[in-house]
């Protein structure tokens, strides 16, 4: 059988040093791609641009889309101006990725957000978020640790009835956490499937579209270490055989 075709949303890096300083790179971290081949899927990176019809083209030559992390998100989007402790944001690719859910959507394909792409999710049907995890009195967990991807910190609870606990078959996991801004009101898409200690969410699903999920830590990070975390690029994979 001919493997599913995964579309990663890329970003843009911009040297800043040596010859080559100012210089624009179109790239996704390689974690992302190793995480579908080891699942059964061929990835594509997808390039970000502006162009409506090539975004359209790009999404009509993938079977599934994965969002990937990265810049934080602009609050303009959400309805909110920017704090003074939001990080970088890119508005071109937000309005690239916008495009790519809609067109994904239109596809009727399935959809994996992660980090940022957890978060665009969000934003796009209509959810906003806290700029800074300090601008919820309520959190007390480190969300944001430093150096080793691979490290599990802190745990989260999963919800009964909901795709993530069919996927895991269990009330909670350990992940890694790279972030440092959080969801603020949940899009009505959306229901929640995950929750860490200080009640921030970790995950969502969608209440009506077939495979649409977003979780905020970095499974592609763990899919060689720990190998539950292969499970969600597994059933992205798995329904975009369908």
């Amino acid at each position: 059988m001919k493997r599913p075709i995964v579309g990663i949303s890329g970003s843009i890096i911009v040297e800043s040093a040596g010859g080559f300083e100012g210089y624009r790179r179109s790239y996704v971290n390689e974690d992302y791609c190793e995480s579908v081949i080891k699942n059964g899927g061929i990835p594509y990176i997808i390039p970000m641009n502006s162009d409506d019809e090539v975004i359209k083209q790009q999404i009509e030559n993938i079977d599934a889309l994965i969002l990937s992390g990265g810049h934080d998100v602009t609050p303009i989007l959400y309805g909110q101006e920017p704090h003074q402790k939001i990080g970088q944001t890119l508005l071109e690719r937000d309005k690239f990725d916008y495009k790519l859910i809609k067109y994904a959507k239109e596809k009727s394909i399935p959809i994996l957000g992660i980090c940022r792409g957890y978060q665009i999710l969000n934003v796009y049907h209509g959810g906003t978020l806290y700029q800074d995890l300090s601008l919820n009195k309520d959190v007390y967990i480190k969300h944001n640790q430093v150096g080793n991807p691979t490290l599990l910190t802190h745990s989260v609870n999963l919800e009964k009835g909901t795709k993530l606990y069919d996927f895991f078959g269990k009330e909670s996991i350990m992940v890694n956490s790279f972030h440092h801004q959080i969801l603020d009101k949940v899009a009505d898409e959306f229901v929640v499937s995950a929750r860490s200690k200080d009640g921030v969410i970790e995950a969502f699903e969608s209440k009506n579209y077939s495979f649409m999920i977003g979780v905020q830590w970095h499974p592609e990070m763990l899919h060689r270490v720990e190998e539950s975390m292969n499970l969600l690029f597994k059933n992205l994979i798995e329904n975009a055989k369908k």
